[in-house]
């Protein structure tokens, strides 16, 4: 059961992150999913269920996905820290491009449709408690604003990197300054 709720939520954000909210239809999730015409209605009974369990779903694999990025990093050393959130970067302009898009198309729609907000502010909220944990690993004696400052950054690097693809694209040097200058 877990299974097939997953399975329509990985869909429904391929389907955001491709074609963007307007298109995000149960039709279009049944579809991309390979199930049954009615499975994501059985799951989510309205639209904002449905972006509930998106927004749920993209923290969820987002924390799985840094964990592993950030597995093993010391904590004496902060160019272990740049370097997995530097691959963690790439990782959202690449492979998981979609998934990306699909988040900054709902903070967009969000600017739309308020109904959105509450959401994605617990979205964001889980995110930036996970930041200000892993800084104040690294020695951070303001954990919850130098958290917020390194999402606020991470997330203006992936936007442009996403609307504006830079071959050469390597992050690592300006979040290794960014952390340094936070951390020092």
């Amino acid at each position: 059961m877990a299974r097939r709720r997953d399975q329509v939520l990985d869909a429904a954000v391929e389907v955001l992150g491709a074609e963007g909210s307007r298109r995000l239809t149960y039709q279009a999730v049944d579809t991309a999913a390979g199930v049954p015409s009615g499975t994501t209605s059985n799951y989510f009974r309205n639209r904002a269920a449905l972006i509930d369990g998106i927004v749920d779903h993209l923290q969820a694999l987002d924390r799985r996905e840094w964990e592993a990025f950030a597995a093993g990093t010391d904590p004496a050393d902060q160019g272990e820290l740049a370097d997995a959130m530097a691959a963690f970067v790439r990782q959202a302009v690449g492979p998981a491009r979609a998934r990306t898009a699909a988040r900054f198309a709902l903070f967009l729609e969000s600017s739309a449709r308020p109904e959105l907000r509450a959401p994605l502010t617990r979205g964001r909220e889980a995110v930036l408690a996970w930041s200000a944990e892993w800084v104040r690993r690294f020695g951070s004696r303001a954990p919850e604003r130098h958290g917020r400052i390194l999402i606020d950054h991470l997330d203006g690097v992936v936007l442009h990197q996403l609307a504006f693809p830079d071959e050469d694209f390597d992050p690592a040097g300006d979040i290794g300054a960014l952390l340094s200058g936070l951390l020092d």
